[in-house]
Formats: C-alpha cells, sequence, structure tokens
C-alpha cells in the first residue's frame, strides 16, 4: 500500500517539535549504540545481548501499549510484527554485533551507511519521487562519499587485522540489505487498523527478535559462557542505555518517523551515526580526530542540505 507523501495518518498527528525530536533520537542516539553495544560485548556474547536488549525492551512497551488501553492480541499485527521484527531487528543487529567482534567499529559504521542507497533503490512505490531530484540522488551519493571519506585512513590500516575481514564487509552488506527490506515492510506491509496501534507493533517487533535472540544463544550455548560475576558494571549501564534510549525510544520514534515522513529522508540517520561515533570515540575513547575527518563531516552535512531541500514542505 503506498503511502501519500508527507501525509498526516490517523493515529499518528505530525507536530514539528515530535518530528524534530524524533530526529534527534534517531541521528544521535543510534549513533552512539557503535560505542555501547563494543563496551557490551566485552563480558556478553552478540546473542545473549540481543536476547536480553530487546526482551526487556520489549515487555516494557508491552506494558506501556496495555496501560494506555490499546489492543495488543491483534492476530494480523503480531505475525507482520513477527517478521518485520526478525527482518529488521534480528538479522540486522546480530550482522553488526558479530562484525564488531571482528572488524573495527568504523568499517562498520562505513558499510552501514549504505542503507539510506539499498532504501532507495528498493523503494519502488517512491523511485518516481526519490530519482525526479538530482539534487536528491546527489545528496544521497555524496553523504556515502563523506562516510568513506571520514574513515579512509581507518579503512586503509584495517586489512592488517587478519584475513578474511573482507566476509565481514558482506555480512555488513547483507545486513543493510535486511534493515532496508525491513524498513520499507515496516511501512507498506501493515493496515490503517494495524498502523493505529503502531507501539504495539514496535512491542511485537523486540519481542519476536528476542526470541530468535534467545534461541539462538540456547543452541550455540551463549548463556552458559555468561560468567554473571565477573560482567562489569560498565556493560550494566550500556545495557540499560541500549534498552531505555537505543530500544524504547529511538526504535519507537523510527517506527513513527516511518509512517508520517518519506523513507529515504528518515534513512539519512545513516550518514549522522558513523559522525556521532567519531565524536563519543573522541570524548570516551580519547581518539584522535583528523582532519579528514572533519572534511567527512563537512561533505555529510553538505549532503544532508541537499537531501532535505527537496522535502521542506513535503
Amino acid at each position: 500500500m503506498s503511502l501519500p507523501t508527507g501525509e498526516v495518518r490517523r493515529g499518528f498527528p505530525m507536530h514539528r517539535m515530535q518530528v524534530v525530536i524524533a530526529y534527534f533520537l534517531i541521528y544521535v542516539v543510534w549513533g552512539s549504540t557503535y560505542y555501547f553495544i563494543g563496551v557490551c560485548l566485552r563480558d556478553l556474547p552478540p546473542f545473549v545481548l540481543g536476547a536480553v536488549r530487546f526482551s526487556v525492551a520489549g515487555g516494557a512497551l508491552l506494558a506501556v501499549c496495555r496501560w494506555r488501553g490499546e489492543r495488543l492480541l491483534n492476530k494480523k499485527l503480531v505475525l507482520k510484527s513477527a517478521v518485520c521484527g526478525i527482518v529488521l531487528l534480528f538479522i540486522d543487529q546480530a550482522v553488526i554485533m558479530f562484525a564488531q567482534r571482528f572488524v573495527s567499529s568504523s568499517l562498520v559504521a562505513i558499510v552501514a551507511s549504505s542503507t539510506a542507497v539499498w532504501i532507495m533503490l528498493l523503494d519502488v512505490p517512491a523511485w518516481r519521487r526519490n530519482f525526479k531530484s538530482l539534487a536528491t540522488v546527489s545528496g544521497m551519493l555524496l553523504g556515502f562519499l563523506g562516510v568513506a571519506l571520514l574513515y579512509a585512513e581507518q579503512l586503509l590500516t584495517e586489512g592488517q587485522n587478519g584475513a578474511h575481514s573482507e566476509y565481514g564487509v558482506l555480512l555488513l552488506v547483507g545486513g543493510c540489505v535486511s534493515w532496508a527490506c525491513g524498513t520499507l515492510y515496516s511501512k507498506y506491509g501493515s493496515s490503517a487498523e494495524e498502523e493505529v496501534g503502531g507501539l504495539a507493533g514496535a512491542a511485537w517487533q523486540m519481542v519476536s527478535a528476542s526470541v530468535v535472540f534467545g534461541l539462538c544463544a540456547g543452541v550455540t550455548d551463549g548463556f552458559a559462557d555468561v560468567d554473571l560475576p565477573s560482567v562489569s558494571m560498565s556493560t550494566w549501564l550500556s545495557l540499560a542505555y541500549l534498552i531505555i534510549f537505543g530500544s524504547l525510544m529511538a526504535y519507537t520514534a523510527y517506527v513513527w518517523l516511518l509512517k508520517v515522513r518519506p523513507a529515504s529522508e528518515v534513512a539519512t540517520h545513516a550518514y549522522v551515526n558513523p559522525v556521532v561515533a567519531v565524536v563519543l570515540g573522541a570524548g570516551l575513547g580519547g581518539e584522535r580526530v583528523t582532519a579528514v575527518q572533519l572534511a567527512g563531516l563537512a561533505v555529510i552535512l553538505l549532503s544532508l542540505a541537499l537531501v532535505n531541500r527537496k522535502r521542506q514542505g513535503c
């Protein structure tokens, strides 16, 4: 079902401040999750991290929906949310977490930036709108170039970490395609009745992802590998951050934005997230910010200006 650009949906009243806050969450908070995922992986296996994070977040969001009086046991909503949760959350997040165990977070971020391009290429109903503007297309391509420039120095030294790092890149590309497919499925694959229960849909997505994460953790003995007494306080605090800010706030903001803004515009978070990751790395990790990184930041901001110039008034 095609969504008219910029149309205000029933159940999703769009106010300027709400949109600004939602974009802040998916731009800044999601950009910070690369760092906090890395902290958690010091003590928790990927499948265990996913199971705990999304079971707690999904359960909490279901409780909120119940308190608001939303209908939770809608068969179509649960089934569609389960598909979306597996494609959008489980596959993508599993890929990111496994990749961060073998390649640098900078490499993860550079490949993740291609998500916006994949969404544009796969969003068939919006092809006419997305590709009619040279400024929009140029902005998307320029954004990817900016991220490439931002991490150029690190990518040149990535190969020395060991052989077969190219496998990690291919895995990350698959994760980006999965996220793009899940994004478009979430945008086009729900009825008006299901869209009213947007928070409930997001909650069931998290619960579905947590079930698959839990099954994988059980099969791989991931739970047995966790030594609870040795889990550091920084890991617990990072996990709490991922649950509260990364999942409950940022992800629900993302789902809401998909209902009220064009998918290609929402996808521009992929350009800003790596910038936030660099700032966090410099502030918390003591990384040196170089002139090349500052130049990459400038290019990314220019790309966003080009993309959003054609979106004003949507």
